[in-house]
C-alpha cells in the first residue's frame, strides 16, 4: 500500500488508464467482429465517418458531444466513457494498493484485460483467445518476475482454474445434455488462477457463481429468462477478479463468510 501519492501523480495515472480504456473500447468493438484493431482508424459505427482526435479524447469528448456523433448525430453508447473511466480507476487503485511494483503492473494489466473480457462476454457471449492466452502468460510471467503470487502458486492456480470448469462442463453435459460453461471461461479462469493463485481463484469462482445465480434467479423472477437462459459467466468472473485484486483483505474475508 502506498503511504502517500501526490494528486498530480494520481491524475496522470488516471489519464493514462483512461487512454488505455479508450483502446479497450476498440478491442471490445472489433475483436468479436474479427476486425483489425489497427485499420481503419477510429470511425463512427453508424455513418463510418472518421473520428478526429479532438472528438476522441477519453471521457471529455463524449460529454462535449452530448453523447452523439458530430456528423450523423447517432447516439454514442455510455459504455464508451464507462470503460474509459474504469480503465483510469483500476490504474489509480493499482497504484494506491500495490505501489510502483511488479505486482502493481501485473494487477493493472490483468484488470484492463478483465474489463475488456467482461464487456465482450456481456455483449457477445464470447471470450476471445487473443485476450485469454496473453492473460495466462501474464500470470505465469508475473509470478516469476516477483508479481502477485509465487511461481508454484501461479502454476497450481492455472491447473486448478482450468480443471474445475472442465469438470463442470463434463458433468453438466452428462446430466443435462448441454455444456454448463463455455471453453472461453476455462481459459479465462486458468488465467485468473495463474495471476492470483489457487485460494484466490477458488474465491473468484465461488463469487462469480453466486453472482450468476442471483442474476439468473432475477431473470426468472422477472419472466425474462429460464433455467436454460445463457448467462455471461465471463462477466461475473471479471467482476469477482477485480473485487479480489482491489478490495481490502478484511472485506474479502467478510464476503467469503
Amino acid at each position: 500500500m502506498v503511504a502517500w501519492t501526490g494528486p498530480l501523480l494520481i491524475a496522470y495515472v488516471f489519464a493514462v488508464g483512461a487512454v488505455v480504456g479508450s483502446f479497450l473500447n476498440v478491442l471490445i468493438h472489433r475483436l468479436p467482429r474479427r476486425e483489425s484493431i489497427v485499420r481503419p482508424r477510429s470511425h463512427c459505427p453508424s455513418c463510418g465517418q472518421r473520428i478526429p482526435w479532438y472528438d476522441n479524447v477519453p471521457l471529455v469528448s463524449w460529454l462535449l458531444l452530448g453523447a452523439r456523433c458530430r456528423q450523423c448525430r447517432s447516439p454514442i453508447s455510455i459504455r464508451y466513457p464507462a470503460v474509459e473511466a474504469a480503465g483510469g480507476l483500476v490504474a489509480v487503485l493499482a497504484l494506491l494498493h500495490y505501489g510502483l511494483s511488479v505486482a502493481g503492473l501485473e494487477a493493472v494489466l490483468f484488470a484492463w484485460i478483465s474489463i475488456a473480457l467482461g464487456v465482450i462476454d456481456l455483449e457477445h457471449q464470447l471470450l476471445p483467445d487473443v485476450l485469454t492466452y496473453p492473460a495466462i502468460v501474464l500470470g505465469v510471467g508475473g509470478a516469476f518476475a516477483g508479481g502477485l503470487t509465487s511461481p508454484l502458486e501461479s502454476l497450481l492456480g492455472l491447473l486448478i482454474g482450468a480443471g474445475l470448469p472442465v469438470l463442470v462442463i463434463v458433468l453438466y453435459k452428462a446430466v443435462r445434455g448441454i455444456e454448463g460453461m463455455g471453453w472461453g471461461d476455462v481459459k479465462y479462469l486458468a488465467a485468473i488462477g495463474a495471476v492470483v493463485g489457487v485460494e484466490a481463484c477458488l474465491w473468484v469462482l465461488i463469487v462469480a457463481a453466486v453472482l450468476g445465480a442471483l442474476v439468473g434467479l432475477g431473470l426468472v423472477a422477472a419472466r425474462r429468462g429460464s433455467g436454460r437462459t445463457p448467462l455471461p459467466f465471463g462477466t461475473f468472473l471479471a467482476i469477482a477478479a477485480l473485487v479480489w485484486l482491489y478490495l481490502p483483505v478484511a472485506w474479502r474475508f467478510w464476503l467469503a463468510l
